[in-house]
């Protein structure tokens, strides 16, 4: 492949390449490349925001460069300050190597596990002498430490900032320094961490790493970044029926982000389905097409099927028509006020009584409660046989 096409495979999707002359430089050696991205263990499962990454691995993996699927569990007992607005409590021994094994029976999903290469960077931090991490913390100044935006803001406004928190972007960087990283990948809220790297190994008289940022995944939403706090993911464990609901829930605008960051399909493939939805093609086709996708890849291409039947049998009973108003509210708004406001009903009186006559559906499932949390995320509402509107909650 030449080096053009070569960049259009690290570029696609991404934020930014730092720098892009230096990969460039690298890529003419005619070498595969270390390309290295890293993944604490801090959670038991995986969402699609998180294959965002693993998916570009998968890429350069396939042009056959080496891919080292760095498993945090050294920095997982710092916890990643990243974003975070207080001092993270740390995981526990157990908890680490629970979720590490969880990640890597999830991660081969999507990568070939005969090429690529699992490391723990506790197995060269644990080796390292109180001496030795003196040594790396005199690498950096405190004021570099506070250009980091979100140190930054807690600083400012007198939020705690524990010493121990200093040293992660230091260890991150030094995984590379240990690792002899050509490349590494992270989300675009881990480029102070990232470019750590780049002095790091400079300072070691190593060629420093090219940066590659890939922009952080939304949600159902399509407002906030995907988070099972904000319960606005897709897990790639989830059962496929309940991943071929969800994928279909998204948005119309937010279905193209979600092809270019979550689909193996060409770019010229995905570029010919937006010309196809302008000249009138059901832009649902398209996500029928995305879902079938991911839940191949998760489960299998029977299951795809299968899932796929049932969310056109499911609907098709309902009777739920392609074009409805389309609302967004905030939230935390209750039941009767939304079917209120998004004209469904006259009165939040009437709402209440419809839902106590079964007549009241979310996606086709019956609501039973009228004080039950309203899931976040797009999802059709209907009143009765007939009355339907398709509503955002952010």
């Amino acid at each position: 492949m030449s080096i053009e096409k070569t960049l259009a495979v690290f570029a696609r999707g991404s934020d930014e390449i730092i720098p892009l002359d230096e990969l460039k430089a690298k890529l003419k050696k005619g070498k595969p490349l270390k390309i290295k991205a890293g993944f604490d263990p801090t959670a038991p499962d995986l969402h699609l925001g998180h294959t965002v990454l693993i998916n570009k691995l998968k890429q350069l993996q396939d042009l056959g460069h080496e891919i080292l699927f760095l498993i945090g569990d050294f920095t997982a007992m710092i916890g990643d300050p990243t974003g975070k607005s207080a001092t993270r409590p740390p995981l526990s021994d157990e908890q680490i190597q629970e979720n590490s094994k969880t990640y890597q029976d999830q991660v081969f999903k999507i990568l070939d596990k005969n090429k690529t290469q699992v490391v723990f960077n506790s197995h060269w931090m644990k080796k390292l002498t109180s001496a030795d991490m003196i040594k790396l913390a005199s690498q950096q100044t405190v004021a570099r430490m506070l250009e980091r935006d979100d140190f930054s803001k807690r600083y400012k406004s007198g939020q705690g900032i524990s010493i121990h928190e200093f040293l992660y972007p230091l260890v991150q960087g030094y995984d590379s320094v240990a690792l002899e990283a050509d490349v590494e990948l992270g989300g675009t809220d881990q480029k102070f961490n990232l470019l750590m790297g780049r002095e790091l190994q400079k300072n070691n008289n190593q060629e420093p790493q090219i940066i590659l940022t890939m922009p952080i995944l939304e949600g159902l939403d399509g407002v906030q970044k995907m988070s099972k706090s904000l319960n606005n993911y897709i897990a790639i464990d989830d059962s496929p029926d309940e991943m071929f609901g969800k994928i279909m829930s998204i948005s119309d605008d937010l279905m193209w982000r979600y092809l270019e960051l979550l689909s193996f399909e060409s770019m010229e493939t995905i570029e010919s389905w937006k010309t196809e939805v302008d000249q009138g093609e059901n832009p649902r086709n398209i996500k029928f097409r995305l879902a079938n996708e991911i839940i191949t890849r998760f489960h299998s291409e029977e299951d795809a099927k299968v899932a796929n039947q049932n969310f056109i049998d499911r609907f098709a009973k309902n009777q739920i028509p392609d074009e409805m108003d389309e609302y967004q509210f905030e939230s935390g708004i209750k039941i009767g006020n939304l079917l209120k406001d998004a004209n469904l009903v006259d009165s939040t009186s009437e709402a209440f009584r419809m839902i106590k006559q079964g007549a009241v559906k979310i996606d086709g499932e019956k609501v039973a409660d009228k004080d039950m949390d309203l899931p976040s995320g797009t999802a059709v509402y209907q009143v009765g046989k007939r009355k339907f509107a398709r509503i955002t909650l952010s």
